[in-house]
């Protein structure tokens, strides 16, 4: 299946700089921190620092897109034609 690709629509170099660096890291890092921000924010509430606790769990939606991100950037990278 071949992808349109425009020639006129690149990234620039802030973004490819970015996902240059976040493609080496792996990806269930962000799955972990997602994981990490939950237990804090269980911990955070049984230790009765309610809105700390809503604050940090707040944090497992963004690791988890990070994570998305950093999975698109493996697959398709920046800029990415196919040769079919």
């Amino acid at each position: 299946m071949a992808k349109d690709f425009n020639p006129e629509h690149k990234e620039g170099p802030v973004a490819t700089a970015i996902e240059e660096q976040t493609a080496k890291l792996p990806s269930d890092i962000f799955l972990w921190a997602s994981l990490a921000s939950m237990g804090a924010s269980l911990g955070l509430k049984i230790a009765g620092h309610k809105h700390t606790a809503l604050f940090v769990g707040q944090w497992a939606a963004p690791f988890l897109l990070l994570g998305i991100y950093n999975k698109l950037v493996k697959l398709e990278g920046h800029d990415k034609e196919d040769d079919e």
